[in-house]
């Protein structure tokens, strides 16, 4: 695999507003009250900064081509997912309030997994509101290599005899609508989201793949909801293996001292994404 380190270190700063619509939007795919909120809530600024790759330089796969000149390096390896990352919140962000995101490249690493080659690429984010830092971030991408007929499928978590204890829990059954409306949020174009026959015929997936980001977002808002005095100064998740759609799959919470931990459970009790919320 090629060497990437001269990578490291690059960086690029962007604007946004933290407009109150896409908040609305969030709200009411959540099932929550609609009405415009004061400040973005925790993980909401996933839905600012969002993908303006123009349409000729988008791929295969839905993600811009690798050599569209951005950020990331033209890593080979065809497909990428988010893996998960770490957020401190560090003040509270307005609605109405102006963006600025500086992203660099912290790390990158190769790797050899089950299915092939691997990539890790770490992005740093760091986001001020009216010019006070608000979020520090890092994101994990992961490349991988093409699916094939011998490529065995992704792999699962091993079966929970036993699933572990949760103070709370709740069922969500995701289904075509709701991936594409969080893809439309967050302008996401990646096809395993919403491209059944690409999802299944290219990237070797049983059906649509439910979003990392997604998922990590429906387990912040479980805490939210099952601890209404939680002010979230710390959040960190990590994708296990993916959901995929029409199939229901628990959000589950178990309190540790102001905080707690979080997981997503499959039909089978498997856990597929674990997280963690600091109050």
């Amino acid at each position: 695999m090629d060497d990437y380190s001269d990578w490291i270190g690059r960086s690029e700063t962007r604007h946004d507003m933290a407009t109150a619509a896409p908040l609305v939007g969030l709200a009411a795919l959540l099932d929550n009250d609609p009405a415009p909120p004061a400040t973005v809530p925790p993980l909401g600024h996933w839905l600012y900064f969002l993908p303006d790759t123009r349409q000729s330089a988008i791929g295969d796969d839905g993600h811009p081509r690798r050599d569209d000149g951005g950020l990331l390096p033209p890593v080979p390896l065809p497909r990428r997912m988010w893996a998960g990352g770490r957020v401190e919140f560090l003040a509270p962000i307005a609605v109405g309030a102006a963006l600025t995101r500086v992203t660099t490249i912290a790390a990158i690493r190769a790797k050899r997994g089950a299915s092939g080659d691997l990539l890790f690429v770490t992005l740093q984010h760091e986001i001020a509101a009216d010019g006070i830092p608000a979020i520090r971030e890092e994101q994990d991408l992961v490349y991988r290599a093409p699916a094939t007929a011998a490529s065995p499928p992704p792999a699962e978590p091993a079966p929970a005899s036993v699933p572990e204890p949760a103070d709370a829990v709740r069922r969500v059954t995701p289904d075509p609508v709701l991936l594409f409306r969080y893809s439309a949020l967050t302008f996401n174009a990646h096809r395993i989201h919403y491209d059944r026959d690409y999802a299944r015929d290219v990237e070797g997936y049983p059906g649509l793949v439910v979003h990392g980001p997604l998922i990590a977002t429906l387990l912040i808002d479980h805490a939210l909801r099952e601890m209404p005095g939680l002010t979230p100064t710390r959040f960190s998740f990590r994708a296990e293996a993916p959901l995929i759609d029409g199939m229901p799959f628990l959000l589950c919470l178990a309190r540790e001292g102001d905080g707690a931990r979080l997981w997503a459970r499959d039909a089978n009790g498997r856990p597929t994404m674990r997280a963690e919320v600091t109050n």
